[in-house]
């Protein structure tokens, strides 16, 4: 699945403009979200009734243990998987209604994603990691906006090294880069530090809050890890496909969230 997700961005272009309705809309608006894999007496149930509302803007945590469904329900509202039942809006695109195509198109400049084992091109240096979808996509001045981007994450000296020349938490600025670089209304991170010593993940926490501001960008957060949750201005807790819990953060506003 993250190869997958991570060649379905290659593609980035520009978010068009948006409407002023669009603008107000949530990121995320599903309802009704199920996902089951096999049929029959063999089908196993995934995701059992998802409701999620997601303003724009929100950093949210999607918190839960292994098997709780984080994973499916990160492939559905990115539009990788299909649901089998319910509605799904994701960046004003009605992506239930969307064929394969289609939304690949939908997801183009609009979503970001920054996963576990960075994924770079290992052939490419990271200049060309950041730049190459842009160009692809025919963005002006793809290298020149690659550039500023990992200027701005600190690694404006490392244009020209390779992947396997970079550390893991390099690697990992790079991948932020990637993502944020088209400024995408949505960004996903795939337990963004897993991969990480504690001192760098959190540094790469911090970068990645940082750069999601700078864009402007809706944040979810694939996380087993509560500390990294708690960072988040909403955790929602998956547990046997299901939202167990949707709380705002402590230091915004400790009730459930509708």
């Amino acid at each position: 699945m993250s190869d997958r997700l991570v060649l379905s961005h290659m593609g980035l272009v520009t978010s068009p403009s948006q409407s002023p309705d669009s603008a107000i809309a949530p990121t995320i608006h599903a309802h009704g979200l199920k996902l089951s894999l096999g049929s029959g007496d063999n089908a196993v149930e995934i995701l059992r009734g998802i409701d999620l509302v997601v303003p724009r803007g929100q950093t949210l945590a999607l918190l839960g243990p292994s098997g709780s469904g984080k994973s499916s329900l990160m492939a559905v509202l990115s539009g990788l998987e299909r649901a089998g039942a319910g509605s799904l809006t994701v960046a004003g695109q009605d992506f239930a209604r969307l064929d394969e195509d289609a939304l690949a198109r939908a997801r183009r400049g609009r979503i970001g994603v920054v996963l576990q084992a960075f994924h770079l091109l290992p052939t490419m240096t990271a200049l060309e990691n950041v730049a190459t979808p842009l160009e692809l996509a025919g963005t002006p001045d793809a290298h020149v906006r690659a550039a500023a981007e990992l200027t701005a994450v600190g690694l404006g000296h490392r244009l020209s090294h390779y992947p396997a020349q970079l550390s893991g938490g390099e690697q990992q600025r790079v991948a932020i880069a990637r993502a944020l670089a088209p400024r995408p209304e949505l960004v996903f991170a795939d337990e963004p530090t897993g991969n990480l010593d504690a001192r760098t993940g959190a540094q790469i926490v911090d970068l990645l809050f940082a750069r999601r501001a700078e864009a402007g960008s809706t944040l979810l957060i694939i996380t087993h890890d509560e500390a990294l949750a708690r960072q988040c201005e909403r955790v929602v807790t998956l547990a046997d496909g299901r939202i167990a819990s949707d709380t705002l953060a402590a230091h915004d506003v400790s009730d459930t969230v509708g």
